[in-house]
This record gives C-alpha cells, structure tokens and sequence, in this order.
C-alpha cells in the first residue's frame, strides 16, 4: 500500500453499518490503462453535506474495514453546495501511486468518521487487448444477455426507487427531528427560566419572612415592656383614686388640693411619654454601643495582627542573636588561638609582653574584648560595639531560615 505522511481518518466498520447510496460514482470504466493517471467523477446527494476530511480511496473488492485502502487522495470541499455544478466533482489519482496488478478494486468515498458513504462498480487495471475490441457471440447469448441486462435494468431501477423513497424518509425524519430538537431547546429554555424564576422568588420570600420574624420580636418585646409600663401606671392611677376618694370624703372643700392632684396626674402623663423619648433614645444608645463593640473587636483585631507580627519579628531577632552569638563564640575561639600564636611568637622571639611599647586595652577597659597577648591587637574586635548593616543582617537571615527548612 502507498506510504502517506497523514493517513486519513478509518474505522473497523462493517460493511452493514455503511450508507453507499449517499454519493454516487459516474463514469467508471471497466478497466483502466496501467501507467495512466485516473480521474474519479463523484456526485452527492441533496441530503449529504461533504466534510473537510472525507476522502476518496481505491479498495481491493472484498474488503472489510476502511483500513484495508490501497491509496487514497483527499477531497475538495465545493464552495457553494446549493449550487448544481457544486454537487458533481473529481479527483485524480497519480498513475504512479496506483495499483501494478489485474484484480479488481473500485472506488469508495469515506467520511472524516471512517464510514463509507459511496461505493464504484469494480474495475481493473490492465492493458487493452483483442478481446477488449472484438467480441463474437452468438445469438442466443445475445438474447440471453439481452434479457440479463433487462433483468439489471429492472432491479436498477427498483433499487433507484427504494433509494428516492428511503432518501424522502431520511428527509422527513431529519424534518421531524430538528422540528423535536427546536422544541425540546425551546422547553430546556423555558424550564431554566422557570426553574430561576423560582429560585429567586423563594429567596424572596425567605428574606421577607426573617424580616416578618424579627419584627414581630421587636413588636413583642415593647408590647410586653408597655404592658409592664401600662399596669405601673393603672397601679398608680388606682392609688391615687382611692387617695382621692378619701380626700373627697373627707373633706368637700379641699379643691385646691384636688385641682394639685389633676395636675400632678398631667405630669405623669408628660412624664410617661419623656420616658418613651427616653426609651427610644436608649434604644440609640445601645445601637450605637453594639457599634462601638463592632469597632472595638476590629481595632482588638488588629492589635492581635499587629502583636503576632511583633512575635514573628521578636523571634526572627531571636534567631539573628543566636547566629551573632555564634558568630562571636568562633570569634572569640579565633582570638584565643591568635592569643596563643602570639605569645608563642614573642617567646620565640625573647620578648616580654610587659616590655612593648604598646597595649591592647582589655575588655573592662574598652568595653570590648580584645586580645592582650597581641601587639597589635585584635583585628576581629574593636572597642566599639560591632553594628549590623543591612546586607549582614539579611545573609545572618537568609542562613538561619536555610537551617531551619535542613
């Protein structure tokens, strides 16, 4: 078979499940000259809609699947389908790339999906001869011929029949269908509306009941504290009743005291509702307290943000002290070793360390500790306190994090 640099789209599909009728091959001959290239003329259907990976391949006759393709050659997609000369194409296959012996293949068109959509009356490839131009028959094969070609034309033509028929049936069904799709997308849609719309109603109505529910509590509790308030103050007016009643009794002329008594009720009245302004007021206060309380835990908030911070750097200082602590232990250790390098020098060389010239302040002198026996004195310790720069700092930062992860 024809080595490609593609192959086309197959598929083990069985020659039951493949639709031969769909594009029609014209115009092929019996045999055709070997060394000659071969045109393929095909036309499609109404109802089949080539696509950019359908191809044309010449099969030997009794293959299986659409792998079993001798060559093949990809088709050209029509610009304009609806147009008639649209529907009738060729391809042309390279004489090279075709089949040397005499059997008999024929042309099928495969789909992008590997299912074979046409198929060609068998052919062979082989040189014309004597036989091919000269036939002599006699009359009664002539006749019987006759009759067979009748009898092919007979069943052509009912096969073209059931192919009208069956083709109007796809269409119809294919009518039919796209007119059940459009309405099932239609109902999908209306469904999804719906399905939102009760979705939002139902929120709607959530948020209207706990809304119902929470004043309904409110309503409950200044009925019960106005209850409370009311029967105060039935108390006090029945009090002040029965006072009058004995004021009256006793005494018919004391209406100053009565005219004393009315006002004295007015001002409880006053003051019943100065203490409902009150009330309303307290109720401010504690709105505005629970906001206060609000702030408050936030401002709490961000003091634990800001304390948790100063922990995470309390203990990056940490780590920096122990890396500088460190640092000055291995300095300290190299400075007793030059201690003893130098005191093993000035021995060498005779010299006592109380006769040079020069001394090295010690560490109570200077406020650092430096090397005595050295002459000139420590080189990795000064008399000032040792400052970190920036650079340091990060490299002392980067080391112990770099410990930390080992």
């Amino acid at each position: 078979m024809e080595e490609t640099i593609k192959d086309p789209p197959t598929s083990a599909v069985l020659l039951d499940h493949c639709h031969f009728s769909q594009v029609i091959f014209n115009s092929v001959e019996k045999f055709y000259i070997p060394g000659g290239d071969v045109t393929c003329h095909y036309t499609f259907t109404q109802h089949f809609i080539p696509r950019r990976k359908d191809w044309i391949g010449i099969f030997r006759v009794g293959w299986k699947t659409t792998r079993e393709y001798y060559t093949f050659m990809w088709v050209t997609l029509p610009i304009d389908l609806n147009n008639k000369s649209a529907k009738q194409q060729e391809v042309q296959f390279k004489a090279y790339y075709l089949p040397k012996d005499d059997e008999y293949y024929q042309f099928c068109y495969v789909d992008e999906d590997g299912v074979v959509r046409g198929a060609s009356i068998p052919f062979q490839f082989r040189p014309e001869n004597e036989e091919d131009i000269l036939v002599v028959t006699t009359q009664g094969e002539v006749e019987e011929i006759e009759q067979h070609n009748k009898e092919l034309c007979k069943e052509n033509q009912e096969l073209k029949d059931s192919c009208v028929s069956l083709q109007k049936q796809n269409s119809d069904m294919q009518a039919e269908l796209q007119k059940k799709q459009e309405e099932l997308e239609t109902l999908q849609s209306i469904n999804k509306k719906l399905e939102l719309k009760v979705k939002e109603q139902k929120d709607y109505w959530e948020t209207e009941l706990l809304q119902l529910k929470e004043q309904n509590q409110k309503m409950s509790s200044e009925n019960e504290k106005m209850g409370i308030r009311v029967d105060q103050l039935q108390a006090q007016l029945s009090t002040q009743e029965k006072e009058m009643e004995k004021l009256v009794q006793a005494d018919q002329d004391k209406t100053e005291q009565l005219e004393q008594l009315k006002k004295e009720n007015d001002h409880l009245f006053l003051s019943l509702t100065e203490q409902r302004k009150d009330q309303k007021k307290l109720e401010q206060t504690v709105e505005q307290m629970k906001q206060n309380e609000t702030t408050a835990m936030k401002k709490q908030q961000e003091l634990m943000d800001e304390n948790f911070d100063l922990s995470k750097r309390l203990s990056e200082n940490k780590i920096i002290c122990n890396a500088l602590q460190r640092e000055k232990e291995r300095l300290e250790g190299e400075n007793d070793l030059l201690k003893r390098e130098n005191s093993r020098l000035l021995s060498y060389m005779g010299l006592d360390f109380n006769s040079l010239p020069y001394q090295v302040p010690t560490s109570d002198e200077g406020g650092a500790r430096q090397n005595p026996g050295l002459a000139y004195g420590n080189p990795y310790s000064g008399t000032e306190q040792m400052e970190i720069t920036p650079r340091q700092y990060q490299l002392v930062t980067t080391e112990t994090s770099t410990k930390t992860f080992e």
